[in-house]
């Protein structure tokens, strides 16, 4: 029999046209899929995507990012609604790679039916993760449907490489958290901070595992990434936040080397210098990112898939990432590429060890698939038993 299971993350009701959450749910649905298979050939498993909307997020516009954006600023605002128009056509693209690319369920699901998900989608059992869903701060708490709280989840769901962002928690916080970490059989964390505390406080097994995008191999995107998007050279500028330094040692950077500056955000004023593309979908993304001569940015998965593509990069600070890029810089023997002060500066830009990072990479892909792999059965077992 083959497993149906549903993975909870971060998309499509939130983080609207965001690349890293739709390429590591991918990820993780393709590293799922390929762990195994029954004598005969039949698969082990079926990532299956659960369209599910957080309480917090019922009522709002997912297509509308002023409704929960970072920035507050008016300029920022200002910005991002010139940007609408090319937000909405590129929410079509996402929504295609959604359904196109994932086994999605047919049910949309909230706290008020989700347990009706084991009949109507035939779910068996799940996988949180990955992404900030173990983030207090961003669900105003810990999110019944990402910490396995519901009663059809509890005992059937394992987390991988759910992430707590930069947590500040109240003293009131730990002894709830201790308790929503035991639904789960074991958890997977993407980053080393709370794995102590894990380990020391309950009984779950914990490992720290890297991010699914990290899962696979530039071979495997480059099955979905589009044709060429911008001819000629160019240096790659994306922005999940508007950082004025950055933009200013992109600009600087491209003109040393006669560059063009092609860049992805929500600035639309930069329209009168910068090449942009509001709304590159999910293979446009990664064609931008591997033609690329240079990729400045200050997220995480546009680091990572810099990493992927070999293309040199330097990863600027942003406030709620800094200890998830700065970790995996570590991991990937890169921490050389993280910027906080651009003038500090010292060594080649384009100067990259990609043997080196790639090495590091493969050992720690190889045990993080073990322990996915260790999870999944852990689900098998449980539902047997059951």
């Amino acid at each position: 029999m083959t497993l149906r299971i549903g993975t909870m993350s971060i998309n499509i009701h939130v983080n609207f046209t965001n690349y890293g959450s739709a390429l590591q749910t991918w990820a993780l649905h393709r590293a799922i899929n390929s762990l195994g298979e029954h004598e005969g050939g039949a698969p082990k498993w079926q990532a299956v995507l659960v369209d599910y909307c957080p309480d917090c997020l019922l009522g709002k516009d997912p297509l509308n990012p002023m409704e929960y954006m970072w920035d507050a600023d008016e300029d920022s605002r200002r910005q991002c609604e010139l940007s609408l128009p090319a937000i909405r056509e590129n929410a079509e693209k996402f929504d295609d790679f959604y359904h196109n690319s994932l086994v999605c369920t047919k049910g949309s699901y909230t706290s008020e039916n989700f347990d009706s998900i084991v009949v109507d989608d035939g779910i068996d059992a799940f996988v949180c993760g990955s992404d900030t869903i173990f983030s207090p701060e961003e669900f105003g708490g810990f999110e019944d449907g990402y910490y396995a709280n519901y009663p059809c989840m509890k005992g059937r769901s394992v987390a991988y490489a759910p992430s707590f962002g930069d947590p500040h928690f109240k003293e009131r916080d730990w002894l709830a958290l201790d308790c929503r970490l035991s639904n789960f059989l074991a958890v997977g964390l993407r980053e080393d901070l709370m794995v102590p505390y894990v380990r020391e406080n309950t009984r779950v097994p914990v490992q720290r595992v890297v991010d699914p995008t990290l899962l696979l191999t530039a071979s495997d995107y480059s099955s979905i990434t589009a044709p060429v998007q911008e001819e000629g050279d160019y240096l790659l500028l994306y922005s999940r936040r508007y950082n004025a330094d950055m933009e200013a040692y992109a600009d600087r950077f491209a003109k040393e080397h006669g560059w063009k500056v092609v860049e992805i955000s929500l600035r639309a004023e930069n329209v009168s210098k910068h090449r942009m593309f509001y709304e590159a979908g999910v293979e446009e993304f990664l064609s931008l990112v591997k033609h690329a001569r240079f990729l400045v940015t200050n997220s995480f998965h546009g680091m990572i898939f810099g990493y992927h593509f070999k293309t040199p990069f330097y990863a600027f600070c942003r406030e709620q990432a800094n200890s998830k890029i700065s970790e995996c810089l570590d991991l990937m023997g890169l921490s050389d590429r993280f910027v906080v002060d651009p003038s500090l500066l010292t060594g080649s830009p384009l100067a990259v060890d990609w043997e080196g990072a790639s090495n590091l990479i493969a050992a720690a892909r190889r045990d993080s698939l073990k322990f996915l792999d260790m999870e999944l059965d852990l689900l098998a077992n449980a539902v047997g038993n059951a």
